[in-house]
């Protein structure tokens, strides 16, 4: 329990008890429970689109997605936007690796880092809309599938992919995070999600699709970062849940249509 819940604070704003001294041990420990750090968020956010579909009866569907957006930066501190941001400015400002490294180390935006954002937000934003269009279920399950699928990639890319630097913030993760957490958090996420079937088969078939697609994502992504710096980063972690979660947006939205 006190792994789940250093994962939750990290993560998330949501703190149940607040801890200020980790260990390397606990911390990298907390990363077989992000699934279910998702499955908190998912719940958070299938509550909040809902209820303003309910309200608005579904007829503001670019708003609702845009506050659904907004509220998932809010919940989580704008800790994977920060991730995107620093790993578009290093991949691909053409530099090596060193310089490359050190960009995703200043904490100033660039200019890939915006184009980023800007396109990965609006990708999330009009896909949410177009789920609002489809149904108050299928919405609601989106969003819930999501981060949960979202942090599995994340934990994919921490398990398979080396620790591209001596210290940092990640490194307690990949120290502690083997391919036998991995294997838990996929038994995890997928226990996560088996409720969706009581809204329908269709529902849990996209929510398993978007799964799929999530962890594919987070591996080719994974590849091409470890390929230009030699492995991985906290930024990175980061930058593959942000997209993967949208990936699985996208994916679950086309398999609903």
């Amino acid at each position: 329990m006190n792994e789940f819940l250093i994962g939750l604070q990290f993560l998330t704003r949501i703190s149940v008890v607040r801890q200020t001294v980790w260990t390397e041990e606990s911390f990298g420990g907390s990363v077989k429970y992000f699934p279910l750090v998702g499955a908190v968020l998912g719940i958070c956010y299938a509550l909040a689109l809902g209820g303003l579909i309910f309200i608005t009866n579904g007829g503001v569907p670019l708003f609702t997605g845009a506050v659904g957006f907004f509220l998932s930066v809010w919940l989580t501190g704008a800790i994977h936007c920060d991730g995107l941001m620093d790993s578009a400015d290093g991949l691909f400002s053409g530099r090596e690796r060193e310089k490359m490294l050190e960009i995703m180390k200043d904490s100033r935006a660039g200019a890939f880092g915006v184009v980023a954002l800007v396109t990965v937000a609006a990708l999330e934003i009009s896909t949410l809309a177009e789920l609002v269009k489809i149904s108050l279920a299928c919405s609601c399950a989106a969003v819930f599938t999501a981060p949960v699928v979202g942090r599995l990639a994340m934990v994919s890319v921490i398990a398979l992919f080396p620790y591209a630097r001596p210290s940092g913030i990640g490194k307690a993760f990949a120290q502690f995070t083997t391919r036998k957490t991995l294997a838990l958090a996929v038994g995890e996420a997928v226990l996560i999600l088996t409720p969706l079937i009581f809204f329908s088969a269709e529902i849990f078939l996209a929510a398993l699709g978007a799964l799929v697609a999530a962890v594919i994502f987070a591996r080719a992504f994974g590849k091409f970062a470890a390929a230009k710096l030699g492995g991985v980063t906290g930024d990175i972690y980061g930058a593959a849940e942000f997209l993967s979660e949208v990936s699985a947006l996208i994916t679950f939205l086309f398999i609903a249509i």
